[in-house]
């Protein structure tokens, strides 16, 4: 691995081989999502916890403090939203002469394996490869399904994760799934972090989810809905940086959510 590719991936993958992003990057197709009105405020008091920022361009430049700031994973994928009929038929945004200005540590793309823009996104993946590999900057696939959310079990998962891999992702963000997670993992020859996916019906959820990816090959977790948008955010990211960092199993990490909560 080439000095800039390690030493970007080292900013982001913590020495213990893990790590915790914190993605806001939801306006891109969503527009002013629940909990993220003003970016800036919301992840101010989360900072402290994670190990990178999931951001878009847009967000970054207006929201971000540029002094003393985390490893930025920019989001260079786009071109629909939820107002339009398929949310699978994105492209590159944002120029590799963009990224580098930017000084991102790495940047993030969706690919929508099995949708009818399938092909277009796997060749956005493999031309933001190209340009990026050249500049030591790793690319992180997102396997995304856009609302098909039936499609997420393991056989699916797997397929997407190493395809991904296979096209040059450094990394590969894909959603936990209860029942093998472990193959998809395994399968996948670059890290896996695991997608927050759907916001959960409770906090106990998020935490088991989490636990049980990192204890199925998961490096980490790439989760914002589940933070930011629950009633105890502060107290989330704590307890989430437990289960990746100190290896807390379930009932600690509760703990540790539940103390917060109180302070």
């Amino acid at each position: 691995m080439d000095w800039g590719m390690e030493n970007r991936l080292s900013r982001l993958i913590q020495p213990d081989g893990r790590c915790f992003f914190l993605p806001i990057d939801h306006g891109y197709f969503q527009g002013p999502t629940s909990g993220l009105e003003r970016p800036g405020e919301t992840i101010k008091p989360l900072l402290a916890y994670c190990d990178g920022i999931f951001v878009t361009r847009g967000v970054l430049r207006s929201a971000i403090e540029a002094v003393n700031a985390k490893p930025i994973i920019l989001r260079v994928s786009g071109g629909t939203s939820m107002a339009g009929e398929d949310l699978t038929d994105e492209g590159l945004t944002t120029s590799i002469e963009e990224i580098i200005r930017l000084n991102a540590s790495a940047v993030g793309i969706s690919v929508f394996i099995g949708s009818k823009h399938e092909r277009q996104t796997l060749l956005n993946l493999s031309q933001l490869v190209n340009a990026c590999e050249g500049y030591g900057i790793p690319v992180m696939a997102v396997t995304a399904v856009g609302k098909e959310l039936e499609k997420l079990d393991s056989r699916y998962l797997a397929l997407s994760c190493r395809i991904a891999a296979e096209l040059g992702a450094r990394i590969v963000k894909t959603y936990w799934c209860k029942e093998g997670f472990e193959k998809v993992v395994r399968s996948c020859p670059v890290p896996v972090v695991i997608a927050g996916g759907p916001k959960c019906e409770s906090d106990l959820e998020v935490l088991e989810f989490v636990y049980d990816g990192m204890q199925k090959g998961a490096i980490g977790i790439n989760l914002g809905r589940n933070v930011w948008q629950g009633k105890h955010p502060v107290a989330m990211a704590k307890a989430l940086r437990a289960i990746i960092h100190e290896k807390a199993d379930v009932k600690r990490a509760q703990d540790i959510f539940n103390n917060a909560q109180k302070g």
